[in-house]
């Protein structure tokens, strides 16, 4: 039988206490931490921090720093960090593809299993994978034609020659491009997290490919636009508030760890100006690997810290989910064994008399 959204979350609820804390299980919990950074299942904090380098008189001597840098070797570096990033993401784009089954099967069978999960689930996570390059390529093709068709108009009309004689129509088409822009990065995001709450069951159940998967789903929706309209509303609502939560928990973390983080750096740089050290490649590459360690090192603290959320979001969807799709019920709700029948006493009938002589 479906649930509505808002009925969904008093199971899935239920099902993340159990899972961490009946019993709780500490390596349990580092698994979990692990798989959802790796599945992208972190959810934001909402936290910015602003930097102003006019502010910040560290900046100042860095950028000196660097003036005794070659420009060609600088260049260099900047060429080999971007290729170096791209061939990055697309392998954490892979690994993430195949993260978000190991993620799935872990909630749903209440038990992480990395290795298992990672040699199983190969094949759907490559399907996974191809169909998030493409969603990637079509969210940056759209991007381009959105925002590069309404400059090249306002090039082209000379509005961007003389913005000031032509003031009104700048804001006027910039309100316009924001709103057309905001509703379909919207739209972008509802099929992302559609695709990943609802066709990856169905990619991890049946084996089938995530266009297939979304044929189904959209058959699924069009029967039901209320229900699955409801579990989109009340998943911003309860992501809204998980951010809040765990994004105050983050700033703290942060502030702990920062604080003597940035002591430690301030006396490795006094120590390092006291020996006369510049910036060379030696030097830059150093401190990126450093930044990149701790980098890693608060993402995974910040996943220690979200493990409910990163259990719950996914339990949440099944549960929706489970009462539409029944193959994800029937394991999500197992029919009962059938009752042992209490053995027969059969009693023989009694021997003949033996014949006499």
């Amino acid at each position: 039988m479906p649930i509505s959204a808002v009925d969904a979350i008093s199971p899935a609820i239920e099902h993340t206490k159990r899972q961490l804390f009946q019993p709780f299980r500490f390596g349990q919990w580092i698994r979990l931490a692990f798989v959802g950074l790796l599945a992208g299942e972190l959810s934001s904090g909402g936290c910015s921090f602003h930097f102003n380098p006019s502010k910040h008189p560290h900046t100042q001597h860095f950028a000196s720093g660097l003036a005794g840098v070659d420009p060609a070797l600088f260049g260099g570096l900047i060429a080999l960090a971007v290729g170096a990033a791209l061939v990055l993401g697309i392998v954490l784009m892979y690994v993430s593809s195949v993260m978000r089954f190991v993620l799935f099967d872990s909630v749903l069978a209440k038990e992480c299993r990395i290795g298992r999960g990672w040699t199983a689930r190969q094949e759907p996570g490559w399907r996974y994978f191809l169909w998030k390059l493409l969603y990637t390529l079509v969210t940056l093709a759209a991007l381009t034609v959105l925002i590069g068709i309404p400059a090249g108009v306002a090039f082209s009309l000379g509005w961007l020659n003389h913005p000031k004689e032509h003031l009104a129509g700048l804001v006027l088409a910039g309100i316009a491009l924001f709103f057309v822009v905001a509703t379909v990065m919207i739209a972008l995001a509802v099929i992302y997290v559609l695709t990943k709450d609802f066709v990856v069951p169905q990619m991890a159940l049946e084996n089938i490919g995530a266009i297939e998967g979304w044929q189904r789903l959209w058959r699924m929706i069009e029967a039901e636009k209320g229900g699955y309209a409801g579990y989109v509303g009340m998943k911003i609502l309860l992501a809204i508030g998980a951010a809040i939560v765990f994004g105050i928990v983050g700033v703290i973390l942060a502030l702990i760890i920062l604080i003597p983080v940035a002591g430690v750096v301030i006396a490795a740089v006094i120590a390092a100006k006291s020996a006369g050290m510049g910036w060379t490649v030696y030097t830059i590459t150093l401190a990126v690997v450093a930044g990149s360690g701790l980098l890693a090192a608060f993402l995974f603290m910040n996943a220690m810290i979200s493990v409910p959320a990163i259990v719950f979001f996914p339990a949440y969807s099944i549960y929706f989910f489970a009462g539409r799709y029944p193959a994800l019920s029937a394991i999500l709700y197992p029919a009962p064994a059938p009752p042992m029948l209490a053995p027969v006493d059969i009693k023989q009938p009694p021997l003949p008399p033996a014949p006499l002589g």
